[in-house]
């Protein structure tokens, strides 16, 4: 029952407007509504959102609760949830319809992927939820916030474009702040250990999603950093 869930969930995820796939890692063509091929480096606000706002990009987004979070927070913005499991982003491009937010759209891709799918500076803004921390040495490059994914993220920001990491991972935590302390180019803006110890030092910190609602009622403790990349 649950494979044929998912599996219709993939059907239905060809007849929405709001999510393009790329579906091969040796081919980065994207995608969209009734599998139709679309060339969006350069013209994501304008094909997808019909306008010049500026995007943020929610990546390893899940089902996409920052993206819409922020979507009905920010109308004047555009958001893009980016996640290669088909079945969360059904449920967040479901959600967002359901919602009516037109405002924002998802990526169905690797995130290794990212920058053949966004022209240089197209990108505003980056968040970054939750990702799997890769708690095993050996898979520390998979880490969203190593230094070949920090290299892919600078091609796509604009000048001067914060990345937000948000997790409740320690081991993650400081493996950024040592990747970053490295970097000669990066402007930490803001680091916090303990996010709910006081005052928020963002005012999007009080979005929760699912997961870290979890790790919430399991006395973790939730940690950011705010990072410009030159």
């Amino acid at each position: 029952m649950a494979r044929r869930n998912k599996l219709q969930k993939f059907s239905e995820i060809l007849s929405f407007p709001n999510v393009l796939e790329n579906y091969e890692y040796n081919d980065v063509k994207l995608v969209g509504k009734d599998g139709v091929e679309v060339d969006m480096p350069g013209f994501w606000a304008e094909k997808q959102f019909g306008n010049n706002h500026p995007i943020t990009l929610e990546l390893a987004c899940g089902r996409g609760e920052y993206a819409l979070a922020l979507a009905a927070r920010y109308p004047e913005r555009n958001f893009i949830g980016m996640d290669i499991k088909g079945a969360r982003i059904w449920r967040g491009a479901k959600n967002a319809l359901d919602q009516g937010l037109e405002n924002v759209a998802f990526l169905r891709s690797r995130i290794e992927q990212v920058a053949h799918f966004f022209e240089p500076g197209e990108i505003d803004e980056i968040w970054i939820t939750f990702p799997d921390p890769f708690l095993r040495d050996v898979k520390a490059n998979r880490r969203l916030t190593s230094p070949p994914f920090l290299a892919r993220y600078r091609q796509i920001l604009k000048k001067g474009g914060i990345v937000h990491l948000k997790t409740d991972n320690t081991i993650l935590y400081e493996y950024s702040l040592e990747v970053l302390a490295e970097e000669n180019d990066v402007d930490i803006v803001v680091q916090d250990s303990d996010i709910y110890a006081g005052d928020l030092v963002h005012p999007d910190l009080d979005i929760k999603t699912y997961y870290e609602r979890k790790h919430l009622d399991n006395q973790l403790t939730i940690k950011y950093l705010a990072f410009r990349l030159g």
